[in-house]
């Protein structure tokens, strides 16, 4: 496997955007100090906060970007860092096994919206119903270093099949792991042309700042449209 050599700017994640809904929990109190009795309460079950505290069986806490620096010097987008290492899916994703989470990215837009909106579709796929609207914020990072490359290969890894691809990119997520490797540059699946990245490590995601915003809607069909927010 060739190894590419990246120093690259505002690589592209798309992740659901919240942040203009309300905090779920402050319809049930009256005051601010009962909110954050509350929001105490709902860290005790919170994946992230639990890993910032006590770090996991497949997480070292010092590796997650808030114990990289005095707390005094917190920047924008270490919670969203912690996130995607700590919130996983049981059977995990295609560099990824449940345990342990990773920043998927892209180096533009377009291909990161049919990564995400393939798992959207996915999921309405399994309730039969195609009539839904997601929102997506860009999370912007940049990257250097040097990282193995898929380009050009034919590895099982990069099966579409999720039954498929998942577990070998996961055993050769590992593989990598093991070897010291930090990240993995890869062609999409979902998008042909597209140009991919994974990092295995927080330490390696740098300048972490918000793009755009935009809106998946689905019609009745698996194909969504795309429109700016």
């Amino acid at each position: 496997m060739k190894i590419t050599s990246l120093n690259d700017r505002a690589l592209v994640r798309l992740i659901s955007e919240t942040h203009h809904k309300p905090p779920v929990l402050r319809g049930l109190v009256d005051t601010d100090e009962e909110a954050a009795i509350l929001a105490e309460l709902e860290g005790e079950t919170s994946a992230r906060l639990i890993a910032e505290r006590e770090g996991s069986p497949a997480l070292d806490r010092r590796e997650l970007a808030f114990a990289r620096r005095a707390h005094d010097l917190g920047l924008y987008g270490e919670s969203h860092i912690n996130a995607a290492f700590t919130y996983t899916r049981a059977d995990g994703n295609r560099f990824n096994g449940g345990e342990r989470g990773a920043w998927y990215c892209s180096w533009d837009l377009l291909t990161s919206v049919q990564e995400v909106g393939f798992h959207r579709t996915r999921e309405l796929g399994f309730i039969g119903r195609y009539q839904d609207e997601a929102r997506y914020v860009e999370l912007l990072a940049d990257f250097i270093g040097d990282f193995p490359d898929l380009h050009g290969l034919e590895h099982p890894a990069l099966d579409p099949d999720p039954l498929v691809g998942y577990p070998a990119g996961q055993a050769l997520a590992a593989d990598l792991r093991r070897h010291g490797h930090r990240g993995l540059v890869y062609p999409s699946v979902r998008h042909k042309g597209g140009r991919c990245f994974v990092a295995f490590d927080p330490g390696i995601i740098q300048n972490v700042r918000p793009g755009a915003s935009w809106t998946l809607t689905w019609a009745g069909s698996p194909d969504f449209t795309l429109q700016a927010v």
